[in-house]
């Protein structure tokens, strides 16, 4: 959120580096109210469970937020050692070599809500080591796996004029693929890609409007759900996305996806709605929520289609799909706790966090770029 309408209409590598500006000068204060308003703005979303990239920065404010809005979480710890991230290198080979102490802290603790994950970078960013070293501690302590990968075409050609391989080749060449890791974006895959991708049951977080906003360009949806390779939507945050609404993630992937594959009858609205709710609980490794079937997580939400932008609902379903917005929730449930009811988030001060988190935002860009 703190990176939320700082910068637009500039490539994907423009918009990392001024990025890094403000990441370089987070504090927990600021953190912590960041992470109440995006908790918050997800809350209000219909948004129960989330997967957290920690960029170079501290997971701690987002654990302490999540006493007061408790979402499902995943928060993966960020690491990297060269390029824009070089100046985290000790602390990243530091959390590493010390994870295990994360996990007995906070693994699948509060009632199985709050998990934690490992987060290397990306492969410009993260060395051979420091992935192998990371798949050594997944595999050591059963944690789940969040990175970046083929997200446009500047990694590609960096990858393959510094290893002589394409990223997710790379990445399969040091046995670092597999079902534990979620690969975030993939806008950049060739056949060989997802057959690698396939045979290793590698799960995809597909982010189509981030995507398209930074160039990054659009994933072959249709011949990764071809290949049986599990995918669900998600939005890259507020920094890229510029807000976290699903309602609005579905209907842009219908419609980019028909206009580049030039058939309207792929994607279909069933479809659309699995990608945001059970394949995308799959793609977070959560597989027991998404659903509204016995046995299942009860994180539920409710969304009023008698508008004016919805009515007449022919189609409960064309209207959650094409019609429905993020502010159309009236209420959210999750592991059974209401957390919000008649559009009212229930034990928090909406207004003090608002305010507090837009005083830190702003504190926090002039003091790294103005």
């Amino acid at each position: 959120l703190l990176l939320r309408g700082l910068l637009e209409d500039v490539l994907l590598f423009e918009w990392l580096q001024t990025m890094w500006k403000l990441k370089r000068n987070f504090d927990h204060d600021t953190l912590y109210w960041a992470s109440l308003c995006g908790l918050l703005e997800m809350t209000k979303a219909g948004i129960t469970s989330f997967n957290e990239h920690f960029d170079a920065y501290a997971v701690e404010p987002e654990i302490e937020a999540l006493n007061m809005i408790p979402l499902r979480a995943t928060l993966g710890h960020g690491f990297a050692d060269r390029g824009l991230y070089e100046s985290i290198t000790e602390k990243s080979w530091r959390t590493l070599e010390n994870f295990g102490d994360v996990v007995a802290t906070h693994h699948r603790t509060r009632d199985d809500m709050l998990w934690m994950a490992l987060s290397p970078h990306a492969v410009y960013s993260c060395g051979a080591d420091m992935w192998n070293l990371v798949r050594q501690v997944a595999d050591a302590y059963q944690v789940p796996i969040h990175t970046h990968l083929s997200e446009g075409m500047q990694e590609v050609r960096y990858c393959l004029d510094t290893y002589g391989l394409r990223p997710t080749q790379w990445l399969h060449s040091l046995g670092f693929l597999g079902p534990d890791v979620t690969a975030a974006h993939c806008s950049q895959l060739d056949a060989t890609d997802i057959r690698l991708i396939a045979e290793t049951g590698t799960k995809i977080a597909h982010c189509p409007i981030c995507n398209a906003k930074l160039g990054s360009g659009t994933m072959p949806l249709r011949d990764v759900i071809d290949a049986g390779i599990t995918v669900g939507l998600a939005t890259d945050g507020p920094a890229s996305h510029n807000s976290s609404d699903l309602f609005e993630e579905m209907k842009f992937a219908g419609l980019i996806h028909k206009t580049n594959t030039g058939d309207v009858e792929f994607l279909k609205i069933g479809q659309l709605l699995e990608l945001s709710t059970c394949e995308g609980a799959k793609a977070m490794n959560r597989p027991d929520t998404g659903q509204l079937e016995p046995g299942f997580k009860a994180d539920v939400i409710v969304v009023r289609l008698d508008t004016a932008h919805s009515l007449p609902v022919y189609d409960p379903l064309a209207a959650l799909v094409y019609s429905a917005r993020a502010d159309d929730v009236q209420h959210t449930i999750v592991n059974g706790r209401v957390l919000m009811e008649n559009r009212q988030v229930i034990g928090v001060d909406e207004d003090e966090i608002r305010a507090k988190f837009h005083e830190k935002a702003h504190a926090l860009k002039q003091r790294s770029l103005d």
